[in-house]
């Protein structure tokens, strides 16, 4: 690249010749040209980031789309692109914004011998490090000032010539109040005292007048903070950061980034983030930690720890569940043998089924393992078991129930008038119906051998005659007097429950008809006799307990025993509080 410069019209002229060796006049003519106007008159021009001097003039370029930017320092940069003709010019003037408010000091002074139209740059060598051309910083005496005011400290000086050439790059360190003038060319650097400096506060970024200048570099500004100090790994942090007076801004591990923003960060370890800002008066850092917590917690619980299982033949008729839950808070990834993938957290319902298929007892063991890792290389391993008991019986046995849950709960067990009373609880048991529930004693020891679960309701009742409360209380002392004649007979207790109904649920004269009809044993001589007692009768029937078995809700036959040799006893009507109510003839028509 070359650049040619004479006097034209009042402007300088740098014609830009772009084509490798394209020194003959004629392809000089081939080019555009760009004329261009720029306030301030100091502004420096780059044309595709090749310094091309400062101030106003005509530009030249070879044919196509080429980037123009112009700068000075205390301005904000202007940048656009534009298209070179081929023999044709076009016009742009561009004034630049001032930033406002002004640069506090302390300061040290650079005064630089070179080139005029050379570049100056600080602390960088991209245009937006420009400060100012060494024409601005290269007298200092009889009252005028051109000067380059900067923080105390070491710096970077870069100097480029107008057609892109380095003229020097080196490390300068500037004093508080004291002048650094550099030779250029031999690299000459001497240190004076500059008094000048104690009596400046704080100064515009860029003054000039008539052959003086002075441009005051601010120092850059930075913060940097976090969200979180500490994550789970996995977690997220937001980092934000804000700087002033920066060209360049870099977070180590995140790369360039803007002026000011915020970021979100996932480290796998714990990071230190540092915040490089670096402007034409210095570099600053910033640093923040996020620290990881690499480690997992992880837990695997099984709720109950046992359940039981029970199969008669090819049906299952018991098969407890459980819940297997876990966590394992910071992991990425999860298995839970023997299912496979899971996610880190989580629960499902474990249904117990045995290894066994043969019959006999069941006493097992489930094993259930739960793994877990992260990215940051942590992992952790937590077991839980599972206890599984019962038995499978074989299909004969299941026959067997079968057969017993048609025979159970049997028939309902009837009491004489006003009995057992309170003062004697364990009376009113008539031989007959003992004998009957010595019959549900033998059916439902057996059928708990299948069902060791199964229970027998027992519901008392009473006829009608008597108070609502009196008759509440008889009825729950026959439902108990029952119970306890099974306890005697070796039911468990546990098996057995008992409920009073009081009369709140009698038998009417239709019902014990009907049922006087389905009783298979009853001759026609008997169901008349029934019918002419009938009135008796129905207080007869609801003098009684029926049994339901919870396994099939099924309830006991209501059949009074009308042939029974106790009858009479049945029948017996001892002295009672208050005589009952005689029944209507309308009712004992029914």
């Amino acid at each position: 690249m070359r650049i040619l410069r004479q006097a034209l019209s009042g402007y300088v002229i740098c014609v830009v010749v772009l084509l490798l060796g394209a020194t003959s006049l004629l392809a000089k003519t081939k080019n555009g040209y760009l004329r261009l106007r720029v306030t301030p008159k100091q502004a420096y021009v780059y044309i595709d980031d090749v310094p091309l001097g400062w101030g106003s003039g005509l530009f030249w370029a070879t044919p196509g789309e080429h980037t123009l930017a112009v700068y000075n320092y205390g301005y904000k940069a202007y940048s656009t692109k534009f298209t070179a003709v081929s023999g044709k010019a076009s016009s742009l003037s561009v004034a630049l914004e001032a930033i406002p408010g002004t640069v506090s000091g302390p300061w040290g002074m650079i005064q630089l011998k070179g080139p005029s139209e050379a570049a100056v740059l600080l602390n960088g060598k991209t245009p937006a490090f420009f400060v100012g051309h060494v024409d601005e910083f290269n007298f200092n005496g009889l009252g005028l000032h051109q000067e380059l005011l900067v923080p105390p400290g070491n710096h970077e000086l870069n100097v480029f010539n107008y057609n892109g050439g380095q003229v020097f790059s080196g490390q300068v360190s500037v004093g508080e109040n004291q002048r650094l003038t550099v030779g250029l060319k031999t690299g000459e650097k001497k240190t004076t005292d500059w008094p000048r400096g104690k009596t400046l506060s704080s100064l515009p970024r860029f003054k000039a007048g008539i052959a003086s200048a002075t441009v005051a570099v601010a120092k850059p500004t930075s913060q940097l903070t976090s969200s979180a100090s500490q994550i789970d790994c996995g977690g997220t942090a937001q980092i934000k950061w804000s700087t002033s007076e920066a060209a360049r801004v870099e977070i180590g591990g995140v790369g360039e980034v803007a002026a000011s923003g915020e970021q979100a960060v996932q480290p796998k370890q714990t990071t230190s983030y540092k915040l490089t800002a670096a402007g034409p008066g210095g570099v600053v850092n910033s640093e923040v930690t996020v620290n990881v917590n690499a480690n997992i917690q992880g837990s695997l619980s099984v709720t109950p720890a046992e359940i039981r299982y029970h199969k008669v033949g090819d049906k299952v008729d018991q098969q407890g569940s459980a819940t297997i839950s876990w966590s394992a808070p910071g992991a990425d990834t999860a298995s839970l043998d023997p299912f496979g993938s899971v996610s880190p957290s989580g629960s499902r319902t474990i249904e117990g089924t045995p290894q066994k298929t043969s019959p006999g007892p069941i006493d097992e063991t489930l094993n259930y393992t739960f793994r877990s890792s992260n990215a940051c290389g942590a992992s952790d391993t937590r077991t839980a078991t599972l206890h599984l008991v019962g038995s499978i019986e074989s299909g004969r046995r299941e026959a067997e129930a079968e057969v017993l849950q048609v025979k159970l709960p049997g028939e309902s067990v009837y009491f004489p008038t006003n009995l057992p009373t309170k003062a004697k609880p364990e009376g009113g048991l008539v031989s007959s119906q003992a004998q009957r529930l010595q019959d549900l004693v033998a059916n439902f020891k057996q059928y708990l051998q299948f069902s060791p679960d199964a229970h027998l309701m027992l519901e008392g009742h009473a006829d009608r005659r008597g108070s609502v409360a009196y008759n509440m209380a008889l009825s729950e002392r026959r439902a108990e007097r029952v119970r306890n004649f099974l306890v005697e007979q070796g039911i468990n207790a546990a098996n057995l429950e008992t409920k009073g109904f009081g009369k709140s649920q009698n038998l009417d004269s239709a019902t014990v008809k009907q049922l006087a009809q389905q009783i298979p044993d009853l001759t026609d001589q008997d169901r008349k006799k029934v019918y002419r007692q009938l009135a008796t009768f129905v207080l007869a029937n609801n003098r009684r307990v029926d049994i339901v078995l919870n396994t099939t809700g099924k309830k006991s036959l209501e059949y009074y025993p009308y042939t029974a040799a106790d009858l009479k006893e049945l029948l017996a009507e001892p002295h009672r509080a208050k005589a009952a109510p005689k029944e209507t003839k309308a009712e004992a028509k029914k």
